[in-house]
Order: structure tokens, then C-alpha cells, then sequence
């Protein structure tokens, strides 16, 4: 009986020896329990290694982007997103992803031709709808996002978001009546919703 103990002890300190080496050889592994500490600058080294085996790879450049993104290099976020999309013109990720950095750093126009441009490829994508409203927010097209925001909404009846901006654009417009019947959808879907809230009992 000892000596199966001791050979089951042997097989699991042997596996375990051999997941750890498995686990530092392992970017990508490495790479999102970074990302999980918050540590995205040593996240981003351990995306570069990997690149530089695999240049082409464009979810690993995608990957670097995201991790830039949340680190606040939003530039070098555009840049890798836009070689990622040169990598794979189809990508709906990357070419989502790039909205981000763009909407970070308050270039609307240039968020909202790319949002557009997924658009076209996939009406109705609910990331590239909202990341467009943000841009619309930002140019203060208020009548531009109300009747973006209400068709919307149709397609994605339980979402809040879309419900806020349509309140947002309305209160904005000085329809009153419309932001707070908009409003009253966002409680319904987040209770006790601060903004909502807050306009509701203010008028």
C-alpha cells in the first residue's frame, strides 16, 4: 500500500512539474493572467514575444491591441488594430475593436465612418450600433442618435444602453416627454439606474 502511495505521490509531483513548465511556456496562458492582475504593460511584452514568432497572426496583434487599449496606449491600440485588419479584411473583431481607442481619444468622425463601415457588412450588430451612438453623442447629432436609438431599440427590446442614449438625445432635444418615457425603460431594465432616476425626479 506504501509503495502505491508513493508512486501515485511520484505521478502527481511529476504532473504538476510538468503543467508549471507547460504554464511558462504558455503566452497566451501567461499572457491573461496578466491581464487578469491588471498588469496590461507585461501582458503586452508577453504579445510581443509571440509575435515575433507568428507576424502574421492577426488575433495575436488584435490581442496586443486590447491589451494597449486598456493600458491607455490608445495609439499604438489603432495601430495594431488596423494591421490586424490588413491581415484579415474581414475581421469584425479587429474592426470593432478599433472603435475603442477611437472613441477614447474623442475622434467621432473617425468612429463613426468605421462603425459604419461594419454596418454595412453587419446591419445589425449591436457593438457597432452603440459604439456609433457614442460617436453621434459625442458630435452632439441628437436628432441624428434619437432616430438611431429608436430603430434600434426594436431589434434589442431587453437592452438598456440603447435606452439611454434615446433619453440622452431626447432630453437634449428638450422632448421631455419622450426622454422620460425612455427613461422609465431603463428602470424597467435596471432598477434604481442612476441617471434615470435622477432625471425622473428632477422634472
Amino acid at each position: 500500500m506504501k509503495a502505491v502511495r508513493s508512486s501515485v505521490l511520484f505521478v502527481v509531483v511529476v504532473f504538476l512539474l510538468v503543467a508549471r513548465v507547460s504554464h511558462a511556456e504558455d503566452g497566451w496562458s501567461e499572457s491573461y493572467r496578466l491581464e487578469a492582475l491588471a498588469k496590461y504593460k507585461d501582458a503586452v511584452r508577453v504579445m510581443d514575444k509571440l509575435i515575433k514568432k507568428e507576424p502574421q497572426n492577426d488575433f495575436a496583434i488584435s490581442r496586443r491591441a486590447w491589451l494597449n487599449y486598456l493600458r491607455g496606449a490608445y495609439n499604438k491600440a489603432v495601430e495594431d488594430y488596423r494591421k490586424a485588419i490588413r491581415l484579415n479584411p474581414k475581421s469584425l473583431d479587429a474592426r470593432l475593436g478599433l472603435l475603442l481607442p477611437l472613441l477614447a481619444q474623442q475622434r467621432w468622425r473617425e468612429a463613426s465612418s468605421s462603425a459604419k463601415g461594419v454596418l454595412k457588412e453587419a446591419p445589425l450588430n449591436y457593438y457597432a450600433h452603440v459604439r456609433l451612438m457614442s460617436s453621434e453623442a459625442g458630435e452632439r447629432k441628437w436628432q441624428t442618435l434619437a432616430d438611431h436609438a429608436a430603430r434600434v431599440a426594436a431589434y434589442y427590446p431587453s437592452d438598456a444602453t440603447v435606452q439611454i442614449y434615446l433619453a440622452r438625445a431626447n432630453a437634449r432635444l428638450k422632448n421631455t416627454r419622450a426622454a422620460r418615457e425612455a427613461y422609465k425603460r431603463v428602470l424597467e431594465r435596471i432598477p434604481g439606474h442612476v441617471e434615470a432616476t435622477r432625471f425622473l425626479n428632477a422634472k
